[in-house]
């Protein structure tokens, strides 16, 4: 499986950096991309160094190099996330912007219909936002904010994260051991 990982300059870097591990830890190829903004929010939010975030990952490009390869049509994936991503982010690839490499690779995506999830962050969501997101939903674009399930009992942040990163997985139809599933009332 390739999966192309999108980290935007919302809150939330800890998500994308779970996903990258996971994602190492399955054996699947990932390419990433990094806004500067994330590269930002990254430095405040955690204690993972951009170098050791692109270890992570299979492949890096850099964000202002609408040359590379995930900037075409041609590079067959299984799917993008953009995790986390901003509403500027959402905004550009809602109006078909791409000024960015991410920006420009979800376009891709768009066009040549593969899958694309963005872990839409911000609160409260303005009705510009709300606009963009539907836009999106409405073209088959899965949005995923980072909405906790609290019915498995989590214990701290790093089973809440581990859960949501299983989900988006899941979307992507992966198989993994990191959501607790709903067994029903029993």
């Amino acid at each position: 499986m390739r999966i192309i990982v999108g980290m935007s300059g919302a809150s939330g870097a800890c998500l994308g950096v779970r996903f990258l591990r996971e994602c190492q830890r399955m054996a699947i190829e990932t390419h990433l991309v990094v806004s500067k903004w994330a590269e930002r929010t990254l430095e405040l939010e955690t204690e993972v160094s951009m170098q050791d975030l692109c270890g992570l990952a299979t492949t890096f490009h850099d964000g202002d190099d609408l040359g590379a390869p995930i900037a075409s049509g041609s590079f067959r994936h299984d799917g993008m996330v953009v995790i986390p991503c901003s509403m500027k982010t959402a905004g550009a690839i809602a109006n078909g912007y791409s000024a960015t490499l991410l920006e420009r690779a979800a376009d891709v995506t768009i066009k040549e219909g593969r899958r694309l999830i963005l872990v839409a962050r911000e609160t409260p969501l303005s009705a510009i936002h709300l606009e963009n997101l539907l836009k999106l939903a409405r073209i088959g674009v899965t949005i995923m904010p980072p909405v906790p399930a609290f019915y498995n009992q989590p214990e701290n942040m790093n089973d809440i994260v581990g859960h949501f990163v299983g989900r988006v997985l899941d979307r992507l139809g992966v198989d993994n051991d990191l959501v607790k599933r709903w067994q029903g009332l029993d």
